[in-house]
């Protein structure tokens, strides 16, 4: 049995493979990776994001939800090298207390590259 691609569109070397790149031209690189989920979550953990100090990016995190809030978290983590871990997401007790049943939770991991 495989494991199903978190990369719709992009393999995970190539989002790798473009951040080699963007490091070879002198870039400063950020990649935040999926680190842990819970209830509704759009990417699945390991799923991960390229940043170059430029703002560009590849992969997904987010299929769009928390991207910008990650992009920004990764260009200061490229800014002053000290790695995040950010909560995204509505936790199980908020989850219930508000009535979404459905409530999800995302962890993302941003460190810099190089």
């Amino acid at each position: 049995m495989s494991t199903p691609n978190p990369y719709p569109g992009e393999a995970r070397e190539d989002i790798l493979a473009e951040a080699a790149r963007w490091l070879d031209a002198g870039k400063g690189v950020a990649l935040a990776t999926v680190v842990t989920t819970w209830g509704s979550s759009p990417r699945p953990v390991g799923s991960q994001l390229a940043v170059d100090d430029g703002g560009r990016m590849i992969g997904s995190v987010s299929g769009g939800c928390i991207e910008g809030a990650v992009v920004k978290e990764a260009l200061d983590v490229i800014g002053d090298g000290k790695p995040r871990l950010l909560d995204f997401g509505v936790s199980n007790e908020q989850a219930w207390e508000v009535g979404l049943a459905c409530g999800g939770k995302v962890q993302v991991y941003v460190e810099r590259l190089g």
